[in-house]
């Protein structure tokens, strides 16, 4: 059985303000849009919170209209803000006063880059494939339906995502062909932190696939908190609070079963402080750690794939360790570089925008 986890960034829509070159530029709005969110969700909004909210509406282009090239503001019951005269106030005193929110706008991946998703989704020939930053459900059964054939790939039969605590809609999902089927799924999307706040970025759900053998194989799909958004302490507390979550959901399913697995972008390296519950006692390794793993040079998964790029990864339970008969990276999908000519990739990426993902797939065979 070939099991793969790959970072779609998104198949058919992606946010706005994350779908040009402007990477800062789009790290800022989507830092401001998580901020913001948080402000408008206290119980009593002080100077210092309305003072902290219209920058951010500025940052946003909201800060004298409803409405900016890439973001919203919802004002769905009661008022935020009261526009007059070209200067804004904020009115709200607090949660109470208003219901409402932002949100981003999204626009259509370029189609060459979703081809080329499909395309390197053919090359995996993933008989298991968990999928991380796609829309919904019904956007994974279209693109296995539809688009999947066009590049001559097989579709999925089997295909599950729940959406998660992402407001992008970007979440993490399954895919699976015969006899692979997606037998029980459990959800950890309203798991809480220490402070009462939902713990994880999108969810951390235990999907279980039935073996040919009768036994189970039992998938934590993930996406940890990124780096890129928010400060660099709170990040890193955060992505450590989820990674000692996931450790004790694989303890608790380990207990109960052989075959278990952690699979997903961790957005850190195995060596950080924060992934450090999951690597730091040395009795979980990840696939590229094994004896039959196939490197090509490049220890990171991300862009170019230096060491400080390892964010993927395939986690496996000592029982699936010992039942590995190969493993790699499928790389093909990145540009690779400014002029991406670091390493080879797909005929059909000709510039950076064409690209299937700025992540590369990770893959492992299993005999099981």
């Amino acid at each position: 059985m070939r099991l793969a986890s790959y970072n779609v960034e998104n198949l058919f829509e992606r946010t706005k303000a994350m779908n040009g070159p402007d990477w800062q530029a789009g790290r800022e709005v989507l830092s401001a849009q998580a901020e913001l969110n948080g402000l408008f969700g206290k119980e009593t909004y002080t100077a210092s919170d309305k003072a902290r909210m219209q920058t951010l509406l500025d940052t946003l282009g909201l800060g004298r209209s409803d409405e900016s090239d890439v973001a919203i503001l919802r004002q769905n019951r009661g008022h935020l803000r009261i526009i007059r005269a070209g200067t804004s106030e904020i009115v709200a005193s607090g949660r109470g006063d208003w219901v409402g929110w932002v949100e981003l706008k999204t626009e259509p991946v370029n189609q060459v880059a979703v081809e080329n998703t499909g395309r390197i989704m053919d090359l995996l020939n993933a008989d298991v494939l968990a999928v991380i930053e796609a829309e919904s459900r019904p956007a994974l059964r279209r693109f296995s339906d539809q688009l999947l054939p066009q590049v001559g790939a097989t579709p999925y039969p089997h295909i599950m995502l729940i959406d998660g605590n992402d407001d992008r809609g970007i979440d993490v999902g399954l895919l699976t062909r015969e006899p692979f089927t997606i037998r029980s799924m459990v959800s950890h999307v309203d798991d809480r932190d220490s402070d009462g706040n939902r713990l994880f970025s999108r969810d951390c759900p235990e999907y279980e696939i039935a073996l040919p053998s009768g036994d189970s194989l039992w998938l934590l799909v993930n996406h940890l908190k990124s780096k890129g958004f928010g400060s660099t302490n709170a990040n890193n507390a955060r992505r450590k609070a989820q990674a000692t979550r996931v450790r004790e959901v694989y303890e608790a399913r380990r207990a109960k079963a052989e075959f278990v697995a952690i699979v997903g972008d961790l957005n850190d390296t195995p060596d950080s402080p924060p992934l450090s519950p999951l690597f730091g006692d040395g009795r979980l390794r990840d696939i590229s750690q094994h004896p039959a793993f196939q490197p090509d040079g490049r220890p990171g998964t991300w862009k170019n794939g230096t060491k400080s790029e390892k964010l993927d990864y395939i986690i496996l339970s000592p029982a699936l360790w010992n039942r590995v008969s190969s493993g790699g990276v499928e790389r093909r999908g990145v540009w690779g570089g400014l002029h991406g000519d670091l390493f080879p990739h797909l005929p059909e990426i000709t510039r950076e925008v064409e690209a299937a993902s700025d992540h590369a797939a990770v893959w492992v065979e299993l005999n099981v």
